[in-house]
């Protein structure tokens, strides 16, 4: 299935943040950028890396207008539990959103139904709650947070000007392409 495009269905969740639990909703993601970041499970390996990593480029995500969620299927108590114990989790600022009925992960077509897990799936949805950019990992396969960061600003740059595309390795700054016939063949 292809989520391009494709607009968030409304949900209603828990998730553990600033040491709380609170509720977040599709209203939530709307009007910003928003980074749905899926992992398999709490108290795992390759997971708290991704989380910390992203936890230590956090501030670049937020001063590009955008706020990360990050998911498992794990309840809000257990992340609360796992940011206490982990140093790596314990860096997470933003909302990790406990999806223990699997809504979201089914939605966002991520849910290992036999194992109970979500894949490592990262979304990134525009203000009006859209697709724009989406990678599904296996299990095994962890994520680099910058280039995440680096695939938002693309996103934002190409929603802003939609008569420029963004090249291999684009980042903010740098020259951007303008198709046409004219490059037809010249790249």
């Amino acid at each position: 299935m292809n989520f391009i495009g494709k607009e968030i269905d409304d949900f209603k969740v828990n998730a553990f943040q600033d040491g709380d639990v609170k509720q977040v909703t599709k209203k939530d993601l709307l009007g910003h950028w928003s980074i749905v970041f899926f992992y398999p499970a709490d108290f795992s390996f390759v997971c708290p890396t991704e989380l910390g990593d992203l936890a230590d480029n956090y501030a670049d995500f937020k001063k590009a207008g955008a706020e990360i969620y990050s998911v498992s299927e794990d309840t809000e108590f257990v992340h609360q539990a796992w940011h206490e114990k982990s140093k790596e989790v314990g860096k997470v600022e933003y909302p990790m959103i406990a999806d223990p009925a699997g809504k979201l992960a089914r939605f966002f077509g991520v849910l290992d139904e036999e194992a109970g897990q979500a894949y490592r799936g990262v979304f990134i949805i525009d203000p009006e709650g859209k697709v724009r950019s989406y990678t599904i990992n296996d299990m095994g396969i962890g994520r680099n947070a910058k280039e995440v960061l680096r695939t938002l600003e693309a996103a934002e740059f190409v929603a802003e000007h939609g008569d420029q595309v963004c090249p291999a390795n684009w980042k903010p700054g740098e020259k951007t392409l303008k198709p046409g016939t004219q490059l037809v063949g010249k790249i």
